[in-house]
């Protein structure tokens, strides 16, 4: 994505240099290669095509229960995106402590997903898929994206 971006934004670049007839100074009007989140744009840009495989999780036999919580710690936490890693990084720090394993196993199945399919499930601006509509981990994560409490949220320390 961000390569296609890029030579979208340097080919409306380009054709604005190889005018012939140079009328104003200003860059022409193109569409933006990095549209904010909860735009139009940005959610037709990051819709998941609904025939795309779902992505394997690697199997980890024998995980202790330990290592399961500091793993989903920090895959909460590197996601890839900053809208991604604030959301999840704050609800591991005020969640993952209490869950039980079966609750553990279905957050790392929910961080298998891609990025901007949780984020915006989360936000309420994209209907989850089937497998993940009566999630209560995922209701749970609503509930902490809402923040009623308005909380002023800043990334965890590792």
């Amino acid at each position: 994505m961000f390569q296609s971006a890029l030579r979208a934004a340097v080919a409306c670049r380009s054709s604005f240099v190889r005018s012939k007839r140079l009328i104003s100074s200003t860059s022409p009007a193109c569409a933006d290669p990095w549209p904010l989140p909860h735009t139009p744009e940005h959610l037709a840009s990051t819709a998941t095509p609904t025939d795309a495989p779902r992505p394997t999780p690697l199997p980890r036999p024998n995980e202790a229960i330990e290592t399961l919580r500091a793993r989903l710690v920090y895959q909460s936490r590197k996601r890839g995106t900053l809208e991604s890693d604030l959301l999840l990084s704050t609800f591991a720090r005020d969640h993952l402590s209490t869950m039980d394993e079966q609750e553990l196993q279905e957050y790392d199945k929910l961080l298998d997903e891609l990025d901007w399919d949780i984020y915006y499930w989360s936000t309420g601006k994209r209907t989850p898929p089937e497998r993940w509509e009566i999630s209560q981990i995922l209701e749970r994560l609503r509930v902490h994206t809402l923040n009623e409490g308005k909380v002023i949220r800043k990334m965890p320390a590792l």
